[in-house]
């Protein structure tokens, strides 16, 4: 049921984080606010293809 998927940071574009995510019950993408490590800041990540 759950896939990996992997986070990407909307501002340096790097793949940074892998999380599951059950697709019948999140239909859409995944958004969260993480902290990226090259910008040394919070930013947003995206679910990546």
């Amino acid at each position: 049921m759950a896939d990996v998927i992997r986070l990407q940071c909307t501002e340096c574009n790097r793949e940074n984080y892998t999380t599951f995510r059950n697709k019948k019950q999140h239909a859409n993408k995944i958004e969260k606010k993480k902290y990226c490590r090259w910008d040394r800041k919070h930013t947003l990540h995206k679910e990546a293809k």
